[in-house]
């Protein structure tokens, strides 16, 4: 499956968790944000899909992903992507 199709996947589930999924153009990289007592989750259109995967991953980690139906192909990316995070923090911690 293509990064695109994976990040409309992800999109869906956060949508299925009581998130809004909202796409604006502007100078932040994108997360959950809360407005007026609205939480939603914020995408910046100008960023390539690979990094609305990563910022929908990161928001999806501290959410009950287990409480909705992600097909596999699209939770071994969301997963993978976890994994990939962890290694980054993992690094940065250590100062290399």
């Amino acid at each position: 499956m293509k990064t695109p199709q994976i990040v409309k996947e992800l999109e869906e589930a956060v949508e299925q968790l009581g998130f809004r999924v909202r796409r604006e153009k502007g100078n932040f990289r994108g997360g959950i944000c809360t407005r007026d007592g609205e939480e939603f989750l914020m995408l910046n259109r100008v960023h390539p899909p690979e990094v609305h995967l990563a910022i929908l991953a990161e928001s999806l980690r501290s959410m009950d992903v287990d409480s909705v139906y992600i097909k596999p192909v699209v939770r071994q990316a969301l997963e993978d992507a976890w994994a990939r995070h962890d290694v980054v923090e993992i690094q940065t911690e250590d100062g290399d």
